[in-house]
């Protein structure tokens, strides 16, 4: 059997993931064989403050490509390597990354990869 339609909508999430001090959160669904994600992160928000202290990590080690909605988001690699990411930009954030919000307005991503085990204990 090849699969069935299915639809589900990110304000009902399967699993929604909250990040340390309230800076934020993912919505997660499973649709198939894939695992979305909507990530709200509040102005502050840093995932080695963040997240690091959930996932047990010295940096984020999952692999995540997406989009932008809105905000901004500098994500910097183990080796230095720096990019910073606004509305309407696709993502490609390979592991070992830290990552934190610019400005005062919250930033939210859609996850197409690496939420499965995203901002879960490890």
């Amino acid at each position: 059997m090849v699969g069935k339609l299915e639809r589900k909508h990110i304000d009902k999430p399967d699993e929604t993931r909250l990040f340390k001090d309230g800076k934020g959160k993912i919505d997660v669904v499973t649709v198939g064989d894939h695992t979305f994600g909507r990530g709200v992160f509040e102005p502050g928000w840093r995932w080695s403050q963040h997240v690091k202290p959930i996932a047990g990590t010295p940096s984020c080690q999952a692999v995540h490509t997406g989009y932008v909605l809105e905000g901004h988001m500098v994500v910097k690699m183990d080796d230095g390597a720096e990019v910073e990411y606004g509305p309407g930009d696709a993502f490609f954030m390979p592991p070992g990354h830290d990552a934190w919000i610019v400005g005062d307005k919250r930033c939210v991503l859609i996850y197409f990869t690496g939420v499965a085990k995203y901002a879960k204990p490890a």
